[in-house]
């Protein structure tokens, strides 16, 4: 696909910015060099539904892996400070 110099003008002016004459004919090639490129990839065949592979969950499912408070004791006993089942940091404001 080609791009004409007016168009990369009106790019230009669209964008807020100036471009010289030797400017405008490098990015009337370069622009047009992108669009042949974009074009190539729209016609491009992937196939159909059925040739794309199956999706599916590679994760575990969501839900409780350890019991509740099965190891809340052993994390509270290396804390600095306790107070019952929490751990006790200094008041910040």
């Amino acid at each position: 696909m080609s791009i004409s110099v007016e168009e990369v003008r009106k790019l230009a002016a669209l964008s807020r910015i100036s471009l010289s004459p030797e400017e405008e004919a490098s990015m009337q090639s370069e622009i047009s060099s992108i669009l042949g490129y974009v074009e190539q990839i729209n016609k491009a065949d992937f196939g159909t539904d059925a040739d794309l592979p199956e999706h599916r969950n590679v994760w575990r499912e969501d839900g409780e892996v350890n019991e509740s408070g099965a190891y809340s004791e052993a994390l509270l006993a290396n804390a600095p400070a306790r107070e019952g089942d929490y751990v006790k940091v200094k008041k910040i404001l």
